[in-house]
């Protein structure tokens, strides 16, 4: 998380949006938890820095829900969430105290959890941060995960993206200080180079870093750019955790 995107446009956490979904503790991990119990699939969902309680990702594991999936976003960040309003705030501590690689095995043992309750296949989507966490469980040999969404991520070295194991979509703003639209293009290339591996990459037109969580619900535009990220997500785990 390099690009001062990253911390642009912070989600009120005080406005009244908690989702339909309730809170509980999987893999050891206090998680928002929606959708059918009894679902065989399941998706995680992974905040950016400001975590699992922002309306705009609440609302949107609601939607995922409503397609059968049983949705699970990880409080991976343990309340401890960017805080721009902190005048004592330490960014660089918070970055030292919150490394991907520590987010990524973290979330693992919500995989083993949800197979505890019976479900068969599970899929990840990462946002910001959390697309960075993902990238790093697509990598992972010891865990079972069917698919990745990767959405407007930060930076990842391309030898990671190389590595990843599964289907993986990679849905990436036009204007993007951590990815040029070249530089998502190649990423584009390079996982489909491998012929062995299915993926997808969509540069969205118009839109900038964080619009698929980080949106204004009054801006008809910007929901309708964040509503086809979204559509594009949810056919992707249609198609690929079953």
């Amino acid at each position: 998380m390099s690009s001062p995107q990253c911390f642009e446009n912070p989600p009120n956490l005080n406005s009244g949006v908690h989702g339909s979904g309730n809170i509980q503790e999987l893999g050891g991990v206090k998680s928002y938890v929606t959708g059918p119990h009894d679902s065989k699939l399941a998706l995680i969902l992974i905040s950016d820095v400001f975590g699992y309680e922002a309306p705009n990702l609440r609302k949107l594991a609601d939607k995922v829900a409503a397609a059968g999936f049983l949705v699970v976003v990880p409080d991976l960040l343990y309340g401890d969430y960017f805080d721009l309003e902190n005048p004592q705030f330490d960014r660089a501590a918070w970055l030292r105290a919150h490394g991907t690689d520590k987010g990524c095995e973290d979330a693992k043992p919500l995989f083993s959890a949800l197979k505890s309750k019976g479900v068969t296949a599970i899929g990840a989507a990462g946002f910001c941060w959390g697309g960075v966490v993902v990238v790093k469980l697509a990598n992972s040999s010891d865990i079972d995960m069917k698919a990745a969404v990767i959405l407007h991520p930060g930076p990842i070295p391309d030898d990671e993206y190389s590595e990843i194991k599964v289907p993986v979509a990679l849905l990436m703003a036009e204007n993007d200080n951590c990815y040029t639209p070249e530089k998502a293009k190649q990423i584009g290339e390079m996982l489909s180079a491998k012929p062995e591996l299915e993926s997808f990459v969509k540069i969205y037109p118009g839109v900038s870093h964080g619009w698929t969580v980080k949106y204004k619900v009054d801006d008809e535009g910007a929901v309708k750019s964040a509503e086809e990220a979204h559509h594009d997500m949810l056919n992707w785990f249609i198609h690929h955790v079953k």
